[in-house]
């Protein structure tokens, strides 16, 4: 849990500098809610330079830092790393440089707590890597997708890393297994995509002339009697962007029971997979530090393994 029975003072150095606050609290005070951080930010108990700050204030190389005592209760506490989670995250680091590394990120595990999650991954591997002063994401994958997920060790690394996927300058590519035998022409899917509230808070996705600009490349990789092994290569970052434009073309994900038709609902059922087939299988972006290009790519995990194995026989 992270608490505290005295005042902090941390002095910042060069490599924190361009952090915010509140990322920089969340890495300090571990186990703390994001709400919380924010709560104490505005009441003043957290100061800079002796200075009230906001919580986008972005520190600065020797800003010293007034971090109160802090003690969480029960229900407020983000939980503490479990062996098993632990030995999990440690063993799906994939490749690592000095400023950067990548996850095969296990399905079932949201990026990040809130709305019900008590520890997310990043929350989770802040504890684990208690070693870096600085570990955020450089960008999402759905909590039931799988594979290569990019993190910045340095400030510096996620701004460049952040640019760099805003101009397009990183290729992502998934294997997504689908329902029905997806037509070698179908290449490009551009249906505009809006998010909604299903109800209890859960987030979906439909496609809506009114939504945003959404495009995805696909290509067939293996087709089955049934099905097909597809690979998808987002060109927009829309949330659930390859589920549902998978699906508005007739040919839904196996295993995922937000966007599931009755066809794809009967061969997730008879493949006996319980998970979304849906894994980030590579991931290629530039080295923060020079602009080479550096390549990625995380195995399919034992589960969508084993429903190929089926499908294919």
């Amino acid at each position: 849990m992270a608490e505290g029975r005295e005042v902090q003072w941390v002095e910042i150095a060069q490599e924190q500098s361009g952090q915010r606050i509140d990322n920089f609290l969340m890495t300090r005070l571990k186990g703390a809610p994001r709400a919380l951080i924010y709560r104490i930010v505005r009441k003043g108990e957290v100061r800079v330079n002796k200075k009230r700050i906001k919580v986008d204030y972005r520190l600065q190389s020797g800003d010293l830092v007034r971090i109160p005592p802090l003690r969480l209760a029960p229900r407020e506490a983000v939980k503490e790393v479990s062996d098993n989670l632990r030995d999990l995250l440690v063993g799906s680091v994939i490749m690592e440089g000095p400023d950067w590394m990548v996850l095969n990120k296990p399905s079932g595990l949201a990026v990040h707590g809130g709305s019900g999650v008590k520890i997310g991954l990043i929350e989770a591997l802040r504890q684990v890597r208690d070693d870096l002063t600085f570990l955020e994401l450089v960008h999402r994958l759905d909590r039931d997708t799988s594979g290569c997920l990019l993190l910045a060790k340095s400030r510096d690394a996620l701004v460049t890393l952040n640019e760099s996927l805003k101009k397009h300058g990183m290729d992502k590519r998934y294997l997504a297994l689908v329902a029905g035998r997806w037509p070698a022409r179908k290449t490009y899917e551009s249906a505009r995509l809006d998010r909604y509230d299903a109800g209890n808070g859960e987030r979906r996705v439909r496609v809506d002339p009114n939504g945003k600009v959404s495009r995805t490349h696909f290509a067939v990789v293996e087709t089955f009697a049934k099905a097909t092994l597809i690979e998808a290569e987002p060109v927009t970052g829309r949330t659930h962007q390859i589920r549902v434009h998978a699906a508005h073309a007739g040919h839904a994900l196996l295993g995922d029971d937000k966007y599931a038709n009755r066809e794809s609902g009967l061969l997730t059922k008879q493949l006996g997979l319980a998970r979304l087939f849906l894994h980030a299988r590579s991931l290629t972006f530039p080295e923060p530090s020079n602009g080479r290009p550096v390549t990625v790519k995380a195995p399919l995990p034992e589960a969508l393994e084993n429903a190929l194995d089926r499908v294919r026989r």
